[in-house]
């Protein structure tokens, strides 16, 4: 990606969905468990509470998982999710390895470190294409239509027809208020994560469900924060609102659709904060990863 134009998330959206209308969607074959362990870091961990909310399963990210491991003696299986397959996963497979676990690898890159270390069967492989560092848009949608099956074709025309046309000038708005329904309170993270990814402290990015906001979450009032209420119609809270639809019976890939594909408009509005410091962030990121794998060389 670094040497073409960096694009806005709003369009990685559309290429997403394109890629995954046209993508066989694999299907996900596990020997049966008592109680799984899932665990994922970022945006791959509401990624995994998708796909694995039918599951008797703890979910913990990298800092967690051997806490978990140590104090739940019922876990007979793990499950890493890792669009990469890179950076933590590698050891994270090894440990749940060592401790006899029935392994699998959920991940885009079936050549990867942690792939390399399971048989083929137990590594469950989507599609992705490139993308600029941290926007895992093609690669957690294709992991979510394991689960949901919903068709993307369907999801763009209704960004295109339906959320395009209400997208105004987000220019003035210096906090952005998400609100969606409750059974989307799942993937909230992704959209809070979304914002910190795009515009650190710069620009101010909320989200909860409509329960949730009556519970003291607008005490304090700002005529420069904008309300965005997904699924249903705000009559109550803010003085900026704007309401934008979700299809009829969406499913969690159109939420996550919709959430980014709006801001990705906010990011194209804004300053290009992200794009001027994603590649020195990149090069920052490669170091920390590769001492931390250094340091725990025996």
């Amino acid at each position: 990606m670094s040497n073409s134009p960096i694009p806005d998330l709003n369009d990685v959206v559309i290429r997403a969905l394109d890629l995954h209308a046209g993508a066989p969607i694999p299907r996900m074959k596990l020997a049966p468990a008592r109680r799984r362990l899932i665990v994922a870091s970022g945006n791959a961990l509401p990624t995994a509470r998708v796909l694995f909310a039918d599951e008797p399963a703890v979910f913990a990210d990298e800092g967690r998982y051997a806490g978990v491991l140590a104090s739940d003696s019922g876990i007979d299986s793990g499950i890493v999710i890792s669009a990469s397959g890179e950076k933590h996963a590698p050891g994270i497979v090894e440990r749940l390895l060592d401790r006899g676990l029935s392994t699998y690898l959920v991940t885009c890159k079936p050549e990867s470190t942690a792939a390399r270390r399971l048989p083929s069967e137990r590594v469950i492989a989507t599609p992705s294409v490139p993308e600029p560092l941290t926007y895992n848009t093609s690669t957690y949608i294709g992991m979510m239509l394991v689960k949901t099956r919903e068709d993307t074709r369907s999801i763009k025309r209704f960004l295109k027809k339906k959320v395009q046309p209400r997208i105004p000038d987000f220019k003035k708005f210096g906090a952005f208020y998400l609100m969606v329904p409750p059974r989307f309170d799942g993937v909230r993270e992704m959209f809070v994560t979304k914002f910190d990814e795009l515009f650190g402290g710069r620009l101010t990015g909320r989200c909860y469900t409509t329960e949730q906001t009556m519970h003291a979450k607008t005490v304090v009032p700002w005529d420069r924060e904008l309300f965005i209420t997904f699924g249903s119609r705000n009559r109550d809270y803010g003085s900026h609102r704007l309401d934008i639809p979700l299809p009829e019976d969406a499913g969690f890939v159109a939420m996550v659709a919709v959430g980014y594909y709006v801001i990705g408009h906010i990011q194209a509005r804004k300053p290009a904060w992200f794009k001027q410091h994603v590649e020195e962030y990149k090069k920052i990121q490669e170091r920390l990863f590769a001492r931390q794998k250094q340091a725990a060389k025996p």
